[in-house]
């Protein structure tokens, strides 16, 4: 085993899924986090290995957080990449691997990654993220998928795709070398309404989990994210409540998507009076700052 990891428990198990969630990527909301966190509290995970965090992480970037009492250090919390698991509520394997994405020695990274998982007999790789998108938060959270196989995406139903060139996160080369070494992988993405991406998005969050339901036939209950999505939903629709000159955009967003319509072709304005997602997301943020710390 890589130097890298440190292997603290080592459980008889019966082909998990492997869930990754690692932060510093693009993730919308917070939606693939959000995700990750309320999948592995259901399934009562135990910490089985973890990264060598002083060769992979740049702690000028990602400094230590200190605890203070009364001017006294009572404790210094590392950033930390982890793999923990446990069981889902109809039994099955389920692995985690969470924590700050990588500054470095990527390629190094990747293969302890794949190495861990194959002795773990791992039988499938999800990788969760979210990206902001000009879809109305009035309707659910579309999913994508990206992947390194052309077999895995053939395989796979009910989710968008896209071709474009951007920069890539660790877990595409994660991807790569996981479907090399015979492990299916592949990224599951939620839409976030461009002019709220700033905000926690739980209905985002929730299309995750179903979606990793839905693909590997894991048991998860959605009910305690219910309160999360309704309030998230409520809070968005007030903001347009108070700000009618919105409307306008939110209403295209929705005839797009309800068209069934790509919505980065859709989301053209005739008149040029739309307003735009960073100025809808100012006032979003404004409108949040007065609801004061109880809202």
């Amino acid at each position: 085993m890589s130097e890298l990891v440190d292997i603290h428990l080592r459980p008889e198990l019966a082909e998990p899924t492997l869930i990754i969630a690692l932060d510093g990527w693009i993730d919308a909301g917070g939606a693939a986090d959000t995700a990750a966190e309320a999948m592995a509290d259901q399934a009562g995970v135990a910490t089985l290995a973890s990264y060598s965090t002083d060769e992979l992480l740049d702690y000028r970037a990602r400094r230590p957080t200190m605890h203070l009492l009364e001017g006294v250090i009572t404790d210094l919390e590392w950033p930390a990449i982890e793999l923990s698991g446990g069981t889902d509520a109809a039994g099955n394997d389920v692995l985690f691997l969470t924590g700050a994405e990588p500054d470095r020695l990527w390629r190094t990274f990747v293969g302890a990654t794949v190495e861990l998982a194959l002795s773990f007999d791992v039988k499938r790789v999800i990788g969760l993220g979210a990206y902001p998108a000009p879809v109305p938060h009035t309707r659910s959270s579309r999913l994508s998928i990206t992947t390194a196989s052309q077999e895995v995406s053939d395989s796979l139903t009910g989710f968008q795709r896209g071709t474009l060139e951007v920069p890539a996160g660790v877990f595409a080369a994660l991807d790569e070398e996981f479907n090399a070494a015979g492990i299916p992988a592949f990224g599951l993405w939620a839409q976030v309404p461009h002019y709220a991406s700033n905000l926690p998005s739980p209905a985002a969050a929730k299309a995750l989990v179903q979606g990793v339901m839905h693909h590997t036939g894991l048991s998860f209950n959605l009910d305690p994210m219910e309160s999360e999505v309704k309030a998230g939903r409520l809070r968005l629709d007030s903001l347009l409540e108070s700000n009618p000159e919105h409307q306008p955009l939110v209403e295209q967003l929705e005839e797009a998507w309800d068209q069934g319509q790509s919505a980065d072709a859709a989301f053209t304005s005739p008149d040029g009076n739309l307003p735009s997602g960073e100025e809808l997301a100012a006032e979003f943020q404004e409108f949040l700052r007065d609801q004061g710390p109880e809202s």
